[in-house]
């Protein structure tokens, strides 16, 4: 629906749900019968999603029920908007975990690292004793990372404590600060450090989207740009949208350099996958960006 502004919601909570099933119940039909589209996580350990409504009214609602039912604050919640629907359609999933990490040991509920507001963050990671650890994957680090924090170049979260158990010792490193996007990775893994006996662990609340937001690119040691799981890729100071895309072959985020490229088919294929583009992939891919823009097409006739 082009022309509208939606109200974009991104949050996390962990929190012990007795019932997910129960609660499900009560979240799909409230979201459905709002036009909220999106993705709700739901599991023994919490909530995850990132939602979008066509008024803010709508979102208003669905904050109201999740504070309710889950004690979500509302100033927890990433606030963003768009100018198109962002999502198909709306999703309340059932999960074993908000986040996979598969350590069955932790607790995030109940232990994780010292919160740090994104005000004293450049201090915390400036000390010479602080190791700084981006706990996000290899495709989201290539857009952008805190100055002289450590890449462990994972390509999936459950790589994280492999990482950790490999390179990073209790004994020697006593301080470690951790960062993710929105905050929920490092706050998972801050549990997971403090089980394996690291002394003080830190990380950043409300992620890298809430220092973009609160502190000014004069002050910031932040370097790059943010990806984030939306209609936008990448994100800048002030959440302002930059000009990067998402290649629907192999999902790696393009910069616009990248979209120039001769091996960028939109929709198809970029640099990073043309040359393993099979003559079947590129039929699947081309059929299904074809039935995307019909989509699309209807979209803005009904919305006009």
């Amino acid at each position: 629906m082009t022309g509208e502004n939606w109200t974009i919601a991104a949050l996390y909570r962990f929190v012990h749900i007795a019932d997910t099933r129960a609660e499900k119940a009560i979240l799909q039909p409230f979201c459905d019968a709002r036009g909220i589209c999106g993705t709700l996580l739901l599991a023994p350990e919490g909530i995850n999603g990132t939602m979008a409504g066509p008024t803010k009214e709508s979102m208003e609602e669905l904050a109201a029920l999740l504070n309710e039912r889950f004690g979500m604050p509302r100033d927890e919640i990433k606030w963003a908007e768009a100018d198109h629907k962002p999502f198909n359609r709306m999703k309340v999933r059932l999960k074993k975990e908000i986040i996979t990490m598969r350590q069955p040991q932790i607790d995030p509920v109940n232990q994780v690292g010292d919160y740090v507001d994104p005000q004293d963050w450049n201090a915390l990671i400036s000390q010479d004793d602080v190791i700084v650890l981006d706990t996000r994957n290899d495709y989201e680090t290539k857009l952008g990372i805190f100055k002289g924090a450590i890449d462990p170049q994972t390509k999936i979260f459950t790589e994280f404590a492999g990482y950790v158990e490999e390179n990073l010792d209790p004994a020697k490193h006593k301080k470690v600060a951790m960062y993710c996007t929105g905050g929920i990775r490092c706050e998972k893994a801050s549990s997971y450090m403090l089980s394996k006996g690291f002394e003080k662990v830190y990380h950043l609340k409300g992620g890298i989207l809430k220092y973009l937001e609160t502190v000014s690119p004069e002050e910031s040691l932040w370097d790059g740009a943010c990806f984030v799981f939306d209609h936008r890729v990448g994100v800048e100071h002030g959440l302002a949208e930059t000009d990067h895309s998402v290649c629907f072959g192999c999902r790696e985020p393009l910069t616009a350099a990248e979209q120039e490229s001769d091996q960028y088919i939109e929709g198809i294929c970029c640099p990073h996958c043309a040359d393993r583009l099979t003559p079947e992939r590129q039929k699947s891919l081309t059929d299904r960006n074809r039935s995307l823009k019909e989509q699309k097409l209807k979209q803005q006739k009904k919305a006009s």
